[in-house]
């Protein structure tokens, strides 16, 4: 850890913290969201994506606990209110568009890279503001998420093309 850095402005690792705690919700509403998508999604290959992201998921979450742990801070979750909204718009495509068609997967699909998008988004910028202040392991580990997430996008994409 490059506690100049950190001494030099603490509102940077402040700014670092809440973000992790911003994400570690996200990602927890996430693991009780997913099962509601596999469950609606009709394409196999559709379902299978998001059990695989799922899985992913509780991994993620695992990391951000050992995020928290290289912080020095309690593994303590900040409501999202972007995640939330996401997950919302999610279920109500699913809620207006009849079970069993293309229109309710590729709406899923729609929904989930969103979700994606909002994931890189935010991994992205931890990933840099962690390397800035000189956490490498941090940042490493936010890598690693990143690009899972960057993965589950291009699948996304793959399984909306096979449709």
């Amino acid at each position: 850890m490059n506690k100049k850095k950190l001494e030099a402005d603490p509102a940077l690792k402040e700014l670092l913290t809440d973000g992790i705690k911003d994400i570690f919700w996200a990602e927890n509403h996430l693991i009780k969201t997913l099962p509601k998508m596999i469950e609606a999604a009709s394409s196999t290959q559709l379902a299978e994506a998001i059990v695989n992201h799922l899985k992913e998921t509780e991994g993620q979450v695992a990391r951000l606990k050992q995020v928290f742990e290289l912080l020095g801070e309690q593994a303590l979750a900040q409501k999202c209110d972007a995640m939330e909204g996401l997950a919302k718009e999610g279920e109500s495509i699913v809620e207006s568009t009849e079970a069993g068609t293309i229109a309710r997967d590729v709406g899923i699909i729609m929904a989930s890279q969103k979700v994606e998008h909002y994931e890189i988004a935010s991994y992205g910028g931890l990933q840099a503001l962690a390397t800035t202040l000189g956490l490498t392991e941090v940042a490493d580990l936010l890598g690693q998420t990143l690009a899972e997430e960057k993965a589950t996008d291009l699948k996304l994409t793959e399984v909306n093309q096979e449709l």
